[in-house]
């Protein structure tokens, strides 16, 4: 087996204790949980800044939450970039502060008296530029950070994190927004990424070398990079299973904030705290993920996540009658889902860790991503439309069903079989050795 940085003695907790008591990890896994915090004002005061102060129309609600995921369009030439970048760590914080400025011009644009939605649709598309740029830089530096067998632990707590701030979060941004109204609530998540870049800033690194001698140019080395996603035995399962989940996730997230502001009647901050505390579903799933992949096993764990994801969304409709009710749905439904995220994210991140080659990470990552994320704003898009056309309780059953479907991409795959991470070891050496091309970078 290759030795990789996680076996250098360059991962975090290089000895007994539980991960979390490590410095390193700790630093970075505080700044990803506070920013975390903050995408959940955002995730509710963009939509709800259309909804209620532009009064946009479902289409185009849809249409906004496309633009935050069309930049993942460009994640296989950015991945590709990132892969002969040697600081990654430098890319992360970049990535942080690009969407501190972006997010700054919503309260500055209302305190102002301008914000239309054009300014909506241009902060949907950088912000999500951003991202794809900290999620291409963010597996070289996970792999520098942590070792190969804290994968699912350090997975575990930063799901845990995650699912945390679905918890908190949009309780908080319902009260911010109600309080402050929605665009200057987004200050908030502006301040969260400062915070997290300067506390990234801090983590000290050994990243793995990169050899540009004799490398390919840039569209040559995308192309071989989704080659290999396509035949990748494991990667080429995966991205099919989460593309179709996504796809249909979106379908929903599309019309969820306006079926749960305009048809449920709802205010901001009812829909927070329903969110909230459904969110605590992910929190519990993220916790009990690592037991969960020990009893039933790796594969069998990602295979039922993706049910309990998707299917439960088919419940939002029947949510009538009195508020307690129709809030306590909206509720039920998203702590399952959460729930279900949580057992499908966790043990699939730690496996495509354990089977990509260390020197293609970004680029893969980058693929990956073109495929996976890209279809999201198309998800977004038809439903948006789907809503506009055939009404928002067809269109929810719509994505329940397709997303639910998803999981018989992992019957019978080598996903499917998979027990643990530890019988994986000689995955990603296979692979290098059969599929990456002769220069190897």
């Amino acid at each position: 087996m290759t030795t990789g940085p996680e076996d250098a003695g360059g991962g975090a907790g290089a000895g007994a204790g539980p991960l979390w008591r490590d410095r390193r990890f700790g630093r970075y896994w505080v700044g990803q949980g506070i920013s975390q915090f903050g995408d959940r004002i955002t995730d509710l005061a963009l939509p709800l800044i259309a909804v209620t102060t532009l009064h946009a129309s479902a289409p185009t609600v849809g249409l906004l939450t496309a633009a935050v995921w069309a930049p993942n369009l460009l994640s296989l030439i950015v991945g590709t970039w990132v892969d002969h970048h040697e600081r990654k760590r430098r890319l992360l914080v970049a990535a942080d502060l690009l969407r501190c400025g972006v997010l700054l011009s919503l309260p500055l644009a209302h305190w102002l008296g301008v914000v239309t939605i054009g300014q909506l649709f241009a902060v949907a598309l950088l912000a999500g530029l951003g991202q794809v740029l900290y999620q291409t830089a963010y597996p070289s530096f996970f792999v520098a950070l942590v070792r190969r067998d804290q994968y699912v632990e350090a997975n575990s707590l930063l799901s845990t994190t995650r699912s945390f701030s679905f918890v908190a979060g949009p309780a908080a941004a319902g009260g911010l927004i109600q309080l402050l109204t929605a665009p200057v609530a987004m200050l908030v998540d502006a301040v969260t990424f400062a915070v997290s870049a300067v506390l990234i800033g801090g983590v000290r690194v050994q990243d793995p070398p990169v050899d540009r001698d004799g490398a390919p140019p840039l569209l040559r080395r995308a192309r071989e990079g989704m080659a290999l996603v396509l035949r990748h035995p494991y990667l080429r399962v995966s991205l099919g299973f989460a593309t179709t989940v996504n796809f249909f996730s979106f379908v929903v997230a599309a019309v969820l904030v306006l079926y749960a502001s305009r048809h449920l009647g709802l205010s901001a901050g009812v829909i927070g705290l329903a969110l909230g505390i459904g969110a605590s579903g992910g929190l519990l799933g993220a916790v009990l993920a690592r037991r969960v992949t020990r009893v039933v096993g790796v594969g069998r764990t990602i295979m039922l996540g993706g049910v309990l994801f998707s299917a439960p969304v088919a419940l939002l409709p029947l949510g009538d009658g009195p508020l307690w009710v129709r809030a306590g749905v909206l509720g039920l439904v998203e702590f399952v889902s959460g729930l279900g995220v949580m057992w499908l994210d966790v043990p699939l991140n730690a496996l495509q860790t354990a089977v990509i080659p260390d020197q293609v990470r970004s680029r893969v990552a980058g693929a990956f991503s073109s495929v996976n994320y890209g279809v999201r704003p198309l998800g977004a898009v038809l439903g948006g439309f789907l809503g506009d056309w055939i009404g928002i309780a067809p269109t929810l059953w719509v994505g329940a069903a397709g997303g639910t479907l998803a999981v018989l991409w992992l019957v019978g795959s080598p996903i499917g079989r998979t027990r643990t991470i530890e019988e994986l070891d000689g995955v990603a050496d296979s692979v290098r050795g059969d599929l990456l091309p002769a220069h190897g970078s």
